[in-house]
């Protein structure tokens, strides 16, 4: 059976971005095969430099906890100001700010990603 694309879109802050949390954990508990890939806004769950008070819900530490790959969207991440330390050089940044466990991809990725999956689902 081929994985489902999980694009997510919308900002942390936005209920969307949670339930394609609770979505990822649900198929991971159930052992279903899944991608993801954070896109536009979404790249700002990405940035380790986010501060969040301790009654929100952190959904970079939760995207973490999951120990799957987290690709960013590279242009997207990078004109929101996040950067890995490869960009940061490139671009003459003045730090890396990418959370641990998150990815800086090109969309070449995503269409590959598109490509082999069985259902697409946007948040």
């Amino acid at each position: 059976m081929l994985p489902t694309l999980l694009i997510i879109t919308a900002p942390p802050t936005s209920r969307l971005a949670f339930h394609a949390f609770q979505l990822a954990q649900a198929m991971q508990q159930s052992s279903q095969s899944f991608t993801v890939f954070f896109y536009q806004d979404a790249v700002h769950v990405a940035n380790q430099d986010l501060w969040r008070s301790d009654d929100e819900i952190n959904l970079t530490r939760q995207w973490q906890s999951l120990n799957i790959p987290l690709p960013v969207c590279v242009s997207a991440a990078l004109n929101r100001g996040i950067s890995d330390t490869e960009n940061a050089t490139r671009h003459h940044l003045s730090h890396a700010n990418l959370a641990q466990g998150f990815q800086l991809i090109g969309l070449g990725t995503l269409a590959e990603a598109i490509q082999t999956s069985g259902h697409i689902l946007q948040f």
